[in-house]
C-alpha cells in the first residue's frame, strides 16, 4: 500500500503540512489542493488511491465535493475519508450516505489518520482481489482474468503474463495514472521473477498487439501510464 497516491483537500496550511509530512514519511505520494473546485479537478485527472477531504472548505464545500465525486464514474471508486470539525455529526451522516468510507474528527492524532488510511486502502485492495477473476470490458478491450484472455473487438490478443498483468492493472482503473514502479510491483507481485523489468518495453509490446486500440494506453510524461476509454491521438 506504500507508494499509493493520496489527495489531501484541505485549506488549513498547518493541517496540510502535518498530513503531507507524515504521509510522505510512510512513503505515500501526496497531492494537495486547498479548494473544492481544485480538489475535484485533481481527483478526476489524477485518480488518486484515496482522498482526505475537509468538509469545512470555503466555497464549494466538502459534502458537495463528495457528492459530485460519488455520482460520476470512474471517480466514484476513489475512497474518501472525511475530515470534520466538532459539531458536524449531521454532515458526517450525509457524507457516509453519499458513499464516503470513513471520517476523522479534528483535532486528530496523526497516528490515527495513518491507521485509518491504511485500513481503507487495505479494504479497497481486498475488494479488488475478491473481484479479480471476473471478466470486464473497457472500450473495445475485453479482459478475462480467470482465463488470462484478452480480446479486442472480439479478436483474441496473445499477451505474455507480464503484459497481461500490466494491461489488467491499467484497465481496472480507467483514467487513473500508474507510476512505472507501481506497474512493476504488479508484474512481479513482490516476487523475484525473471522478466524484463523495463515497464516501457512491455507497454510498447502491448500497444503493438492491441492494434487500433493501442491509443487507449496514454503516456503521462514524467509519471507513467493510464488507460482511457476514448482513443487519444496525442501523448501516446
Amino acid at each position: 500500500m506504500t507508494g499509493s497516491t493520496i489527495l489531501v483537500i484541505e485549506d488549513a496550511s498547518d493541517i496540510v503540512e502535518l498530513l503531507r509530512y507524515n504521509l510522505e514519511r510512510e512513503r505515500y505520494r501526496v497531492l494537495v489542493e486547498s479548494t473544492g473546485e481544485e480538489g475535484l479537478r485533481t481527483a478526476r485527472s489524477q485518480m488518486p488511491d484515496l482522498i482526505l477531504l475537509d468538509l469545512g472548505l470555503p466555497g464549494l464545500g466538502g459534502l458537495e465535493v463528495c457528492r459530485r465525486l460519488k455520482s460520476n464514474p470512474p471517480a466514484d471508486a476513489i475512497p474518501i475519508i472525511m475530515i470534520t470539525a466538532r459539531g458536524e455529526e449531521s454532515d458526517v451522516i450525509l457524507g457516509l450516505e453519499m458513499g464516503a468510507d470513513d471520517y476523522i474528527s479534528k483535532p486528530f492524532r496523526i497516528r490515527e489518520v495513518i491507521a485509518r488510511v491504511r485500513a481503507v486502502l487495505r479494504r479497497v485492495l481486498e475488494k479488488q482481489a475478491s473481484q479479480r477473476g471476473v471478466a470486464f470490458q473497457v472500450g473495445p478491450i475485453h479482459i478475462d482474468p480467470a482465463r488470462y484472455e484478452v480480446r479486442v473487438n472480439k479478436v483474441p490478443v496473445e499477451l505474455t503474463l507480464a503484459e497481461f498483468r500490466l494491461l489488467e492493472t491499467l484497465a481496472e482503473r480507467p483514467g487513473r495514472v500508474f507510476s512505472r514502479d507501481q506497474l512493476l510491483d504488479r508484474i512481479t507481485e513482490g516476487r523475484a521473477v525473471i522478466i524484463d523489468r523495463n515497464v516501457d518495453v512491455h507497454i510498447r509490446s502491448i500497444r503493438k498487439k492491441l492494434g487500433d486500440a493501442r491509443s487507449l494506453i496514454s503516456t503521462v510524461r514524467g509519471i507513467g501510464y493510464k488507460l482511457v476509454e476514448t482513443p487519444l491521438h496525442s501523448g501516446i
